[in-house]
Protein backbone atom coordinates (compact mmCIF):
# COMPACT_ATOMS: atom_id res chain seq x y z
CA UNK A 1 0.00 0.00 0.00
CA UNK A 2 1.24 3.58 -1.24
CA UNK A 3 1.67 6.74 1.42
CA UNK A 4 -1.21 7.97 -0.33
CA UNK A 5 -3.27 4.96 0.33
CA UNK A 6 -2.42 4.70 3.74
CA UNK A 7 -3.22 8.48 4.44
CA UNK A 8 -6.89 7.81 2.71
CA UNK A 9 -7.68 5.24 4.95
CA UNK A 10 -6.49 7.39 8.39
CA UNK A 11 -8.16 10.30 6.75
CA UNK A 12 -12.10 8.25 6.45
CA UNK A 13 -12.76 7.98 9.96
CA UNK A 14 -12.43 11.61 9.98
CA UNK A 15 -15.28 12.44 8.33
CA UNK A 16 -17.28 12.15 11.18
CA UNK A 17 -15.56 14.98 12.79
CA UNK A 18 -16.22 17.41 9.64
CA UNK A 19 -20.16 16.63 9.64
CA UNK A 20 -19.62 17.74 13.52
CA UNK A 21 -18.11 20.78 13.00
CA UNK A 22 -20.97 21.56 10.49
CA UNK A 23 -23.61 20.45 12.89
CA UNK A 24 -22.47 23.07 15.37
CA UNK A 25 -19.50 23.69 16.17
CA UNK A 26 -18.90 26.68 18.78
CA UNK A 27 -15.85 27.94 17.09
CA UNK A 28 -16.05 31.01 15.06
CA UNK A 29 -15.11 30.72 11.38
CA UNK A 30 -12.58 33.28 11.22
CA UNK A 31 -10.95 31.11 14.52
CA UNK A 32 -11.42 28.39 12.19
CA UNK A 33 -9.95 29.77 9.51
CA UNK A 34 -6.66 30.82 11.31
CA UNK A 35 -6.16 27.26 13.24
CA UNK A 36 -6.41 25.71 10.09
CA UNK A 37 -3.70 27.60 8.51
CA UNK A 38 -1.32 27.27 11.52
CA UNK A 39 -1.90 23.57 11.60
CA UNK A 40 -1.59 23.25 7.90
CA UNK A 41 1.46 24.80 7.96
CA UNK A 42 2.65 22.86 10.50
CA UNK A 43 1.72 19.48 8.48
CA UNK A 44 3.70 21.08 5.14
CA UNK A 45 6.79 21.20 7.11
CA UNK A 46 6.32 18.36 8.70
CA UNK A 47 6.36 16.89 5.52
CA UNK A 48 9.52 18.62 3.85
CA UNK A 49 11.29 17.38 6.93
CA UNK A 50 10.27 13.76 6.61
CA UNK A 51 10.74 13.84 2.54
CA UNK A 52 7.48 13.32 1.53
CA UNK A 53 6.61 14.09 -2.63
CA UNK A 54 4.84 17.39 -3.03
CA UNK A 55 2.00 15.73 -4.85
CA UNK A 56 1.04 13.77 -1.49
CA UNK A 57 1.77 16.99 0.91
CA UNK A 58 -1.45 18.75 0.49
CA UNK A 59 -3.42 15.15 1.58
CA UNK A 60 -0.98 14.98 4.73
CA UNK A 61 -1.13 18.75 5.68
CA UNK A 62 -5.18 18.50 5.27
CA UNK A 63 -4.71 15.84 7.60
CA UNK A 64 -2.91 17.48 9.98
CA UNK A 65 -5.32 20.28 10.14
CA UNK A 66 -7.93 17.69 10.96
CA UNK A 67 -5.97 16.15 14.16
CA UNK A 68 -4.61 19.32 15.42
CA UNK A 69 -8.07 21.00 15.46
CA UNK A 70 -9.36 17.55 17.16
CA UNK A 71 -6.61 17.69 19.57
CA UNK A 72 -7.54 21.59 20.48
CA UNK A 73 -11.10 20.61 21.16
CA UNK A 74 -9.92 17.57 22.88
CA UNK A 75 -8.12 19.14 25.11
CA UNK A 76 -10.10 22.44 25.61
CA UNK A 77 -13.19 20.17 26.91
CA UNK A 78 -10.38 18.64 29.43
CA UNK A 79 -9.19 22.22 30.64
CA UNK A 80 -12.77 23.15 31.26
CA UNK A 81 -13.90 19.80 32.97
CA UNK A 82 -10.76 20.45 34.97
CA UNK A 83 -11.32 23.79 35.52
CA UNK A 84 -15.03 22.80 36.65
CA UNK A 85 -13.89 20.10 39.28
CA UNK A 86 -11.27 22.76 40.74
CA UNK A 87 -13.93 25.11 41.62
CA UNK A 88 -16.10 22.60 43.17
CA UNK A 89 -13.62 21.45 45.03
CA UNK A 90 -12.47 24.99 46.26
CA UNK A 91 -16.39 25.53 47.34
CA UNK A 92 -17.05 22.40 49.09
CA UNK A 93 -13.77 23.43 50.72
CA UNK A 94 -14.95 27.02 51.56
CA UNK A 95 -17.81 24.90 53.58
CA UNK A 96 -16.09 22.39 55.22
CA UNK A 97 -14.07 25.56 57.03
CA UNK A 98 -17.43 27.15 57.37
CA UNK A 99 -18.66 23.80 59.55
CA UNK A 100 -15.49 24.52 61.49
CA UNK A 101 -15.75 27.82 62.36
CA UNK A 102 -19.26 27.41 63.28
CA UNK A 103 -18.14 24.52 65.85
CA UNK A 104 -15.57 27.22 67.05
CA UNK A 105 -18.00 29.31 67.81
CA UNK A 106 -20.32 26.81 69.18
CA UNK A 107 -17.56 25.78 71.68
CA UNK A 108 -16.57 29.10 72.83
CA UNK A 109 -20.60 30.42 73.34
CA UNK A 110 -20.89 26.95 75.37
CA UNK A 111 -18.30 26.97 77.72
CA UNK A 112 -19.24 31.29 78.43
CA UNK A 113 -23.31 30.64 78.99
CA UNK A 114 -24.30 28.70 82.10
CA UNK A 115 -26.11 29.66 85.59
CA UNK A 116 -22.77 31.99 86.37
CA UNK A 117 -22.17 33.94 82.80
CA UNK A 118 -18.19 34.25 82.06
CA UNK A 119 -17.00 36.98 79.66
CA UNK A 120 -14.61 36.53 76.95
CA UNK A 121 -11.61 38.01 78.65
CA UNK A 122 -12.47 36.06 81.61
CA UNK A 123 -12.58 33.03 79.44
CA UNK A 124 -9.35 33.73 77.93
CA UNK A 125 -7.82 33.84 81.29
CA UNK A 126 -9.36 30.57 82.51
CA UNK A 127 -7.99 28.54 79.84
CA UNK A 128 -4.24 30.25 79.15
CA UNK A 129 -3.61 31.84 82.51
CA UNK A 130 -5.24 30.02 85.35
CA UNK A 131 -3.75 31.55 87.84
CA UNK A 132 -5.22 34.70 87.30
CA UNK A 133 -8.30 34.12 87.58
CA UNK A 134 -10.33 33.16 91.11
CA UNK A 135 -10.52 29.63 91.98
CA UNK A 136 -14.65 29.40 91.60
CA UNK A 137 -13.41 30.63 87.72
CA UNK A 138 -10.93 28.07 87.27
CA UNK A 139 -13.27 25.17 88.51
CA UNK A 140 -16.09 26.21 86.19
CA UNK A 141 -14.46 26.25 83.09
CA UNK A 142 -12.13 23.29 83.83
CA UNK A 143 -14.07 21.20 85.69
CA UNK A 144 -17.77 21.82 84.64
CA UNK A 145 -17.48 23.66 81.02
CA UNK A 146 -15.13 22.46 79.17
CA UNK A 147 -15.68 18.69 79.65
CA UNK A 148 -18.86 19.28 78.99
CA UNK A 149 -18.78 21.25 75.88
CA UNK A 150 -15.94 19.00 74.74
CA UNK A 151 -18.32 16.12 75.15
CA UNK A 152 -20.88 17.81 73.12
CA UNK A 153 -18.51 18.33 69.83
CA UNK A 154 -17.59 15.13 70.64
CA UNK A 155 -20.68 12.75 70.98
CA UNK A 156 -21.96 15.05 68.26
CA UNK A 157 -19.45 14.23 65.75
CA UNK A 158 -19.56 10.45 66.74
CA UNK A 159 -23.40 10.40 65.64
CA UNK A 160 -22.65 12.56 62.71
CA UNK A 161 -20.26 9.95 60.65
CA UNK A 162 -22.59 6.86 62.38
CA UNK A 163 -25.31 8.15 60.79
CA UNK A 164 -23.80 9.28 57.68
CA UNK A 165 -22.35 5.54 57.61
CA UNK A 166 -25.50 3.98 58.30
CA UNK A 167 -27.46 6.13 55.67
CA UNK A 168 -24.20 5.06 52.54
CA UNK A 169 -24.33 1.55 53.38
CA UNK A 170 -28.29 1.16 53.84
CA UNK A 171 -29.25 3.61 51.17
CA UNK A 172 -31.56 5.25 52.78
CA UNK A 173 -31.65 8.90 54.50
CA UNK A 174 -33.81 7.38 57.46
CA UNK A 175 -31.23 5.48 58.38
CA UNK A 176 -29.46 6.67 61.86
CA UNK A 177 -28.24 4.76 65.07
CA UNK A 178 -31.61 6.49 66.71
CA UNK A 179 -33.70 4.89 64.11
CA UNK A 180 -31.89 1.16 64.02
CA UNK A 181 -33.03 0.83 67.45
CA UNK A 182 -29.00 0.95 68.93
CA UNK A 183 -29.52 4.00 71.07
CA UNK A 184 -32.76 2.12 72.07
CA UNK A 185 -30.40 -1.21 73.36
CA UNK A 186 -28.39 1.35 75.31
CA UNK A 187 -31.10 2.33 77.15
CA UNK A 188 -32.57 -0.93 77.94
CA UNK A 189 -28.95 -1.92 79.37
CA UNK A 190 -28.65 1.58 81.78
CA UNK A 191 -32.62 0.82 82.78
CA UNK A 192 -31.04 -2.78 83.74
CA UNK A 193 -28.06 -1.48 85.34
CA UNK A 194 -30.46 1.39 87.48
CA UNK A 195 -32.70 -0.92 89.01
CA UNK A 196 -31.19 -4.48 89.00
CA UNK A 197 -27.40 -3.67 88.42
CA UNK A 198 -25.69 -3.19 91.84
CA UNK A 199 -27.46 -6.69 93.10
CA UNK A 200 -25.35 -8.19 89.99
CA UNK A 201 -22.81 -7.31 89.45
CA UNK A 202 -21.95 -6.77 93.44
CA UNK A 203 -20.64 -2.82 93.19
CA UNK A 204 -17.81 -3.96 90.85
CA UNK A 205 -18.25 -1.45 87.76
CA UNK A 206 -18.95 1.37 90.64
CA UNK A 207 -19.79 4.97 88.90
CA UNK A 208 -19.71 3.35 85.40
CA UNK A 209 -22.09 0.38 86.30
CA UNK A 210 -24.67 2.18 84.08
CA UNK A 211 -22.38 3.30 81.16
CA UNK A 212 -20.96 -0.30 81.08
CA UNK A 213 -24.51 -1.81 81.25
CA UNK A 214 -25.67 0.65 78.15
CA UNK A 215 -22.56 -0.25 75.83
CA UNK A 216 -22.90 -3.64 76.31
CA UNK A 217 -26.32 -3.73 75.37
CA UNK A 218 -25.68 -1.46 72.19
CA UNK A 219 -23.40 -3.93 71.25
CA UNK A 220 -25.29 -6.67 71.63
CA UNK A 221 -28.51 -5.12 68.96
CA UNK A 222 -25.68 -4.29 66.38
CA UNK A 223 -24.69 -7.75 66.64
CA UNK A 224 -28.06 -9.35 66.72
CA UNK A 225 -29.04 -6.70 64.00
CA UNK A 226 -26.19 -7.88 62.28
CA UNK A 227 -26.54 -11.54 61.99
CA UNK A 228 -30.43 -11.68 61.03
CA UNK A 229 -28.85 -9.27 57.99
CA UNK A 230 -26.33 -12.00 57.36
CA UNK A 231 -29.24 -14.38 57.31
CA UNK A 232 -30.45 -12.54 54.37
CA UNK A 233 -26.91 -11.89 52.35
CA UNK A 234 -26.83 -8.59 54.00
CA UNK A 235 -29.39 -6.93 52.23
CA UNK A 236 -30.27 -3.38 53.26
CA UNK A 237 -33.87 -3.79 53.84
CA UNK A 238 -33.06 -7.17 56.19
CA UNK A 239 -30.97 -4.84 58.40
CA UNK A 240 -33.28 -1.51 58.53
CA UNK A 241 -36.54 -4.04 59.21
CA UNK A 242 -34.16 -6.11 61.99
CA UNK A 243 -32.97 -2.51 63.44
CA UNK A 244 -36.75 -1.62 63.78
CA UNK A 245 -37.65 -5.06 65.09
CA UNK A 246 -35.03 -4.30 68.05
CA UNK A 247 -36.49 -1.05 68.83
CA UNK A 248 -39.69 -1.95 69.64
CA UNK A 249 -38.42 -5.14 71.66
CA UNK A 250 -36.74 -2.86 73.75
CA UNK A 251 -38.52 -0.29 74.52
CA UNK A 252 -40.70 -2.76 75.75
CA UNK A 253 -38.44 -3.95 77.92
CA UNK A 254 -37.73 -0.50 79.15
CA UNK A 255 -41.23 0.01 79.81
CA UNK A 256 -41.79 -3.39 81.87
CA UNK A 257 -38.45 -2.22 83.73
CA UNK A 258 -40.24 1.09 85.11
CA UNK A 259 -42.73 -0.61 85.94
CA UNK A 260 -41.86 -2.80 88.67
CA UNK A 261 -38.83 -0.11 89.42
CA UNK A 262 -38.96 1.83 92.91
CA UNK A 263 -39.60 5.57 92.10
CA UNK A 264 -35.97 6.45 93.02
CA UNK A 265 -34.78 3.72 90.24
CA UNK A 266 -37.74 5.31 87.62
CA UNK A 267 -36.59 9.01 88.31
CA UNK A 268 -33.04 7.79 87.28
CA UNK A 269 -34.48 5.97 84.69
CA UNK A 270 -36.20 8.68 82.99
CA UNK A 271 -33.52 11.20 83.69
CA UNK A 272 -30.73 8.74 81.31
CA UNK A 273 -33.14 8.34 79.28
CA UNK A 274 -33.66 12.19 78.45
CA UNK A 275 -30.13 12.55 77.72
CA UNK A 276 -27.72 14.91 79.49
CA UNK A 277 -24.11 15.99 79.40
CA UNK A 278 -24.14 17.00 83.35
CA UNK A 279 -21.64 13.64 83.94
CA UNK A 280 -18.98 14.24 81.72
CA UNK A 281 -15.45 14.41 82.52
CA UNK A 282 -12.04 14.01 81.04
CA UNK A 283 -12.43 10.26 80.70
CA UNK A 284 -15.51 10.04 79.30
CA UNK A 285 -14.07 12.84 76.67
CA UNK A 286 -10.67 10.98 76.31
CA UNK A 287 -13.24 7.98 75.27
CA UNK A 288 -14.83 9.35 72.93
CA UNK A 289 -12.17 11.48 71.20
CA UNK A 290 -10.11 8.53 71.26
CA UNK A 291 -12.68 6.42 69.16
CA UNK A 292 -13.00 8.56 66.80
CA UNK A 293 -9.50 9.32 66.13
CA UNK A 294 -9.46 5.34 65.20
CA UNK A 295 -12.54 5.05 63.24
CA UNK A 296 -12.64 8.18 61.25
CA UNK A 297 -9.30 7.74 59.19
CA UNK A 298 -10.58 4.41 58.34
CA UNK A 299 -13.58 5.66 57.01
CA UNK A 300 -12.00 7.99 55.12
CA UNK A 301 -10.02 5.27 53.05
CA UNK A 302 -13.02 3.84 51.71
CA UNK A 303 -14.25 7.44 51.19
CA UNK A 304 -14.05 6.24 47.31
CA UNK A 305 -15.61 2.51 47.91
CA UNK A 306 -18.64 4.12 49.68
CA UNK A 307 -19.22 6.82 47.18
CA UNK A 308 -19.49 3.59 44.93
CA UNK A 309 -21.98 2.25 46.75
CA UNK A 310 -24.14 4.83 46.46
CA UNK A 311 -24.65 3.85 42.66
CA UNK A 312 -26.00 0.49 43.65
CA UNK A 313 -24.65 -2.83 44.93
CA UNK A 314 -24.59 -4.04 41.25
CA UNK A 315 -22.64 -1.58 40.03
CA UNK A 316 -20.55 -1.07 42.74
CA UNK A 317 -19.23 -4.64 42.67
CA UNK A 318 -18.25 -3.69 38.66
CA UNK A 319 -15.91 -1.05 39.85
CA UNK A 320 -14.62 -3.73 42.10
CA UNK A 321 -16.10 -2.94 45.61
CA UNK A 322 -16.41 -6.12 47.74
CA UNK A 323 -20.27 -4.68 48.67
CA UNK A 324 -20.74 -7.44 51.57
CA UNK A 325 -17.48 -7.29 53.17
CA UNK A 326 -17.51 -3.03 53.07
CA UNK A 327 -20.94 -3.40 54.75
CA UNK A 328 -19.65 -5.74 57.32
CA UNK A 329 -16.77 -3.39 57.79
CA UNK A 330 -18.13 -0.07 58.16
CA UNK A 331 -21.71 -1.47 60.01
CA UNK A 332 -19.37 -2.79 62.73
CA UNK A 333 -16.83 0.24 63.16
CA UNK A 334 -20.01 2.61 63.50
CA UNK A 335 -21.70 0.21 66.65
CA UNK A 336 -18.76 0.77 68.17
CA UNK A 337 -18.50 4.30 67.86
CA UNK A 338 -22.18 4.71 68.84
CA UNK A 339 -21.70 2.30 71.67
CA UNK A 340 -19.24 4.91 72.73
CA UNK A 341 -21.13 7.73 72.47
CA UNK A 342 -24.45 6.80 73.97
CA UNK A 343 -23.37 4.92 76.65
CA UNK A 344 -21.90 8.25 78.48
CA UNK A 345 -24.78 10.53 77.50
CA UNK A 346 -28.07 8.82 77.50
CA UNK A 347 -30.19 8.56 74.72
CA UNK A 348 -29.88 11.46 71.99
CA UNK A 349 -31.58 10.88 68.90
CA UNK A 350 -32.09 12.71 65.35
CA UNK A 351 -28.47 13.95 65.20
CA UNK A 352 -26.90 10.86 62.90
CA UNK A 353 -30.26 12.00 60.77
CA UNK A 354 -29.59 15.71 60.89
CA UNK A 355 -26.11 16.31 60.66
CA UNK A 356 -25.90 14.04 57.51
CA UNK A 357 -28.99 15.67 55.91
CA UNK A 358 -27.49 18.85 56.00
CA UNK A 359 -24.12 17.78 54.95
CA UNK A 360 -26.12 16.09 51.75
CA UNK A 361 -27.52 19.48 50.95
CA UNK A 362 -24.42 21.07 50.71
CA UNK A 363 -21.94 18.63 49.11
CA UNK A 364 -23.80 15.98 47.76
CA UNK A 365 -22.78 12.38 47.90
CA UNK A 366 -19.22 12.23 47.19
CA UNK A 367 -17.93 10.80 50.69
CA UNK A 368 -14.74 12.76 50.89
CA UNK A 369 -16.72 15.12 51.38
CA UNK A 370 -19.99 14.14 53.01
CA UNK A 371 -18.06 12.13 55.39
CA UNK A 372 -16.25 15.01 57.29
CA UNK A 373 -19.42 17.68 56.63
CA UNK A 374 -21.56 15.19 58.50
CA UNK A 375 -19.38 14.85 61.45
CA UNK A 376 -18.66 18.83 61.46
CA UNK A 377 -22.35 19.48 61.34
CA UNK A 378 -23.28 16.73 64.11
CA UNK A 379 -20.78 18.20 66.28
CA UNK A 380 -22.10 21.67 65.60
CA UNK A 381 -25.67 20.92 66.02
CA UNK A 382 -25.08 19.15 69.60
CA UNK A 383 -23.37 22.07 71.12
CA UNK A 384 -25.96 24.82 69.47
CA UNK A 385 -27.75 22.59 71.06
CA UNK A 386 -26.47 22.44 74.49
CA UNK A 387 -26.00 26.26 74.12
CA UNK A 388 -30.07 26.33 73.61
CA UNK A 389 -30.72 23.89 76.61
CA UNK A 390 -28.95 26.36 79.01
CA UNK A 391 -30.99 29.69 77.74
CA UNK A 392 -34.28 27.89 77.64
CA UNK A 393 -34.48 27.96 81.75
CA UNK A 394 -32.36 30.40 83.76
CA UNK A 395 -30.25 28.82 85.87
CA UNK A 396 -30.77 25.30 84.92
CA UNK A 397 -30.42 23.08 82.15
CA UNK A 398 -32.64 20.69 80.25
CA UNK A 399 -31.89 17.90 78.66
CA UNK A 400 -30.05 17.90 75.77
CA UNK A 401 -31.83 14.91 74.27
CA UNK A 402 -35.27 17.20 74.80
CA UNK A 403 -33.91 19.89 72.58
CA UNK A 404 -32.79 17.57 70.03
CA UNK A 405 -36.20 16.13 69.81
CA UNK A 406 -37.28 19.86 69.18
CA UNK A 407 -35.04 20.07 66.27
CA UNK A 408 -35.02 16.41 64.85
CA UNK A 409 -38.99 16.00 64.49
CA UNK A 410 -39.56 19.07 62.06
CA UNK A 411 -36.45 17.32 59.86
CA UNK A 412 -37.68 13.64 59.83
CA UNK A 413 -41.00 15.13 58.89
CA UNK A 414 -39.12 17.29 56.22
CA UNK A 415 -37.91 13.89 54.63
CA UNK A 416 -40.71 11.98 55.02
CA UNK A 417 -42.65 15.29 53.12
CA UNK A 418 -39.75 15.97 50.69
CA UNK A 419 -39.87 15.84 46.98
CA UNK A 420 -37.59 13.01 46.67
CA UNK A 421 -39.45 9.70 48.00
CA UNK A 422 -37.64 7.91 50.48
CA UNK A 423 -37.48 4.16 49.87
CA UNK A 424 -37.53 2.52 52.96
Amino acid sequence: MTLRQQCICIESPSRSFRRTIRQGESVKRECFRLERKDFKHEGAKECQRIGVPSREQDLLSDYSVRQGLWRKKMGDIHTGVLQDYKRLTKRRLVKLTAGLGLCAVSLITDIMIGPSWLKPAELFNALFNPGSVSITSSVIVWTLRLPQALMAIGVGAALGLAGASMQTILNNPLASPYTLGVSTGAGFGAALAIVFGASLTGGVFGAYLVPAFAFAFSILTCMVIYFLARSRNLSSETMILSGIGMSFLFQSLQSFLQYISTPEALQSIVFWLFGSLSKSNWFTVAMIYAALALIMPVMMLDAWKLTALKLGDEKARTLGVHVEHLRIKVFLLISLLTSIAVCFVGVIGFIGMVGPHIARILVGEDQRFFIPLSVIFGAAILSLASVASKLVSHGAMLPIGIIMGFIGVPFFFSLILGKRRVSI
